[in-house]
């Protein structure tokens, strides 16, 4: 009798949290988040319109790293900046799409890594947008490193969207 109710009592549990994980989640504006990044800096509402559906002026990727590195993050670089390079060409020329690796150990990029907030290895997508910031951590990429064409993909598909492509 004991163990029914134990069983009873585990799959209720597990029925409400997969409830509660089908709702869509708010991000710390008040926006549904995607569940790939997480806002960094707060997003200025424009009115009737999302500010995630006005397209930006300026997409800045930034890798931040470490002197120390682990190949993980030596093959985001890599799969970043080849994304941009190939996926963004025109964007790259005419300065409105830019990929950066920043080591945040050197002095003269601490400034840069304390306007992300970035400690450590980390990928941060910076939309422009009326001349603001809106800096975006993107975690989602660590777990894609170890196949490039879903990587690339999904990096060019954010950055797509940002773009208003």
């Amino acid at each position: 009798m004991k163990k029914n109710i134990i069983i009873i009592t585990a799959l209720g549990a597990i029925a409400v949290l997969g409830i509660i994980s089908a709702f869509p989640k708010e991000d710390a504006t008040g926006g549904q988040a995607t569940g790939t990044a997480h806002s960094v800096t707060p997003r200025k509402d424009t009115g009737n319109m999302s500010v995630a559906m006005v397209p930006a002026e300026k997409v800045e990727v930034f890798l931040f790293h470490r002197t120390q590195r682990c190949t993980t993050c030596i093959a985001i670089g890599k799969l970043s900046g080849q994304t941009v390079q190939e996926e963004f060409g025109p964007e790259v020329l005419s300065g409105k799409a830019v990929f950066r690796e920043v080591n945040i150990d050197e002095p003269e990029n601490k400034a840069l890594a304390e306007k992300f907030h970035a400690s450590g290895s980390s990928l941060f997508i910076n939309a422009i947008r009326n001349g603001s910031d809106n800096i975006q951590e993107d975690a989602q990429v660590w777990g894609l490193t170890g196949d490039a064409e879903a990587f690339k993909n999904y990096l060019a598909g954010q950055l797509n969207v940002l773009l208003g492509k």
